[in-house]
């Protein structure tokens, strides 16, 4: 979290608004399996049919990503909603527009064959981003055991290298997501893994979010997304061996480790959205907003309400509604 903060201390300082927003979209992402609708819909024409032309722009930390938007690098990225609320709350005038994915087994605490509880990790390294969506599934982990991430040794360390530095034995465990647990888990020597987001259903979800005067400015763009992301969830769903190696080649995972994966991750269409937004979705926010303050009291001084979080207009329009 405090990594999110500091950088966009200095990011906000040379914000570009004001300024004419370049054309292409510029979206930034990360290669985690829930955005691969956005490699599919690149690869497959949908944001060309749309009437769109989109850059994405690969980024391996969450605080790079958010520093570029930011500075105005960036138009849209993508984000987990936890991610979101801190960015929030440190400062950034930001808006999500469409609920991507929710991750059950593709985020995950994987640890040491000799960690069987998450008690266990008590005095343990524990390798993990602070802020990202990691950090929510380890801080709520460690909140329902009666703990918190003062009971053990945080070692700041990217998704990509986390899962690596368990397997060479430098931390005891850590927090990830795919395609990174199973290959970390195919290189391993005993290594399991201990808990899912699977046991909080729902807790870790992403948005795609601009700022409100991106939107503002570029309603058409923001529906054309929306529209092009719904088209690409489509394609998947009809097309999964396809849509898969699209996804596969764009985060580096060999088919053996994406397919398992891959299925640890639901995609949402439009209409779900609309679903989700009219059920779960607001409920789900507080619960994650609690976990973060209760973790960066300091930080997080602020939960969102829906409205507050999310912008419905580039969805409902796409949706028909």
């Amino acid at each position: 979290m405090k990594s999110i903060t500091a950088t966009l201390a200095t990011a906000i300082l040379v914000s570009t608004a004001g300024l004419a927003l370049a054309d292409p979209i510029r979206v930034g992402l990360q290669p985690w399996l829930g955005y691969g609708p956005l490699w599919v819909a690149e690869e497959k024409g949908f944001f060309d049919a749309n009437g769109v032309e989109v850059e994405l722009t690969n980024f391996s930390w969450d605080q790079d990503v958010t520093a570029a938007l930011a500075s105005g690098s960036l138009d849209v990225t993508v984000a987990a909603t936890n991610t979101t609320i801190a960015i929030q709350n440190a400062g950034l005038n930001v808006k999500g527009f469409l609920i991507l994915d929710v991750s059950f087994e593709a985020d995950a605490v994987i640890a040491n064959a000799d960690i069987a509880t998450v008690a266990d990790l008590k005095g343990k390294s524990v390798a993990f981003e602070a802020g990202s969506t990691s950090d929510l599934l380890i801080n709520d982990a460690l909140r329902s055991a009666g703990m918190s991430v003062a009971d053990i040794t945080h070692v700041p360390m990217g998704a990509s290298e986390a899962g690596l530095a368990l397997i060479a034995g430098q931390v005891d465990a850590a927090v990830t997501y795919e395609p990174y647990i199973s290959a970390a888990l195919a290189q391993g020597n005993g290594q399991k893994v201990l808990l899912t987001a699977a046991e909080r259903p729902g807790l870790i979800s992403d948005l795609m979010i601009a700022t409100p005067e991106w939107l503002a400015a570029n309603p058409d763009k923001a529906i054309a997304l929306v529209k092009a992301w719904d088209q690409a969830v489509t394609f998947i769903r009809e097309n999964p061996e396809e849509g898969g190696a699209i996804i596969a080649e764009a985060v580096g995972s060999p088919m053996e480790e994406f397919t398992p994966a891959f299925a640890g991750v639901r995609l949402y269409t439009a209409s779900e959205n609309l679903a989700a937004i009219g059920s779960d979705f607001p409920a789900t926010i507080g619960e994650i907003g609690a976990i973060m303050q209760a973790s960066n009291p300091d930080e997080i001084t602020k939960i969102p309400t829906l409205d507050e979080l999310i912008s419905m207009d580039a969805l409902t329009s796409a949706a028909g509604q």
